[in-house]
């Protein structure tokens, strides 16, 4: 992908910088230090003086402190140039399944590790924390399971006598996700699915009185008395839907989703380590929940995610750098 054919601000880091500062500061440049709006003077090199000002810098008249656009932001302290991060944004954006950062590293000319980074620190923009409202409506409720196959019988690599193990999940991740049909989904990765680990879940995610589907090997529990209707599809029947007063049970929608989420995991990026899953999933969220809108109004949106965060390398796992 030729990215000048895209837009100027993806192919030279100045209009990269006037694009960002348009898009954070659109009723004038706000001080990340003291929040004081309009009272900053743009800094530029004097005549006849050897001092340099480097471009963007800003000096705020109330606190008199100096920044840039991506103070405050997940771009804060990157070498790398901002039309670089504008495009990779817009490729995670834009891309169904999701990009490696195998992709970025060649497409944008940057190194690996710091294609592998700069992804980790767009994925920690498209999270939505905290949650602004809860789901409500009909609810489907599923779990998956992350991870390759186990071949059953195979010796371990240190030698010794085959390994005979059982359970086909033993080497996989718990991926448990709430879909409100029409609207968002929103995926956890959980050690293991058990009712104790989702009631807590639901209760913050699921407002009461909800319609949640389903299936029929699902831990969860509601008795008569719940604060949830409770919808159940029963699969080993080879029951995928049915209708109960005009409402259709199934959890078709959430298992879509999940073959989404798997194609992108096992196509695109093979292999995800079980401290980083959540931070894939919040990707996977973020495309599914932007879905109806274009490719460029969805960059515009998780740009918007950038503003007060920060991820730092040596905890990419989604935990806010200090």
């Amino acid at each position: 992908m030729d990215a000048e054919l895209l837009a100027p601000h993806f192919s030279d880091a100045d209009k990269a910088r006037e694009y960002l500062e348009s898009k954070r500061w659109p009723d004038g440049v706000v001080c990340p230090h003291c929040g004081v709006i309009g009272e900053a003077t743009k800094l530029e090199p004097k005549e006849g003086t050897k001092t340099h000002a480097r471009k963007g810098v800003y000096k705020c008249g109330g606190c008199h402190e100096q920044f840039t656009v991506t103070v405050g932001t997940i771009f804060e302290d990157s070498h790398i140039p901002l039309n670089k991060w504008l495009l990779a944004f817009h490729l995670l954006c834009a891309s169904k399944k999701g990009m490696s950062a195998h992709q970025l590293h060649r497409m944008l000319g940057i190194t690996y590790k710091s294609a592998w980074f700069m992804a980790h620190r767009i994925r920690y923009a498209m999270g939505k924390e905290p949650l602004a409202s809860k789901l409500k409506g009909v609810v489907e409720i599923d779990e998956t399971y992350i991870g390759g196959k186990i071949r059953f019988g195979t010796a371990p690599w240190n030698g010794g006598a085959p390994r005979i193990i059982r359970d086909p999940r033993a080497n996989k991740a718990a991926v448990v996700s709430f879909l409100e049909r029409s609207g968002d989904v929103r995926s956890f990765h959980v050690e293991r699915v058990t009712s104790d680990n989702l009631k807590p879940i639901l209760n913050e995610m699921v407002e009461e009185g909800t319609h949640l589907m389903t299936d029929s090997t699902t831990t969860l529990k509601f008795p008569k008395n719940s604060a949830w209707k409770h919808g159940v599809v029963n699969h080993t029947k080879k029951e995928y839907a049915r209708y109960e007063n005009g409402t259709c049970i199934s959890t078709n929608a959430v298992e879509g989703y999940f073959g989404l989420l798997k194609r992108g995991i096992n196509g695109v990026y093979h292999h995800v380590g079980r401290q980083h899953l959540n931070q894939y999933l919040k990707e996977f969220d973020f495309r599914y929940n932007a879905r109806k809108i274009t490719d460029g109004e969805r960059t515009l949106l998780a740009l918007k995610g950038a503003d007060g965060k920060r991820l730092m390398l040596k905890n990419p796992a989604g935990k806010v750098g200090v």
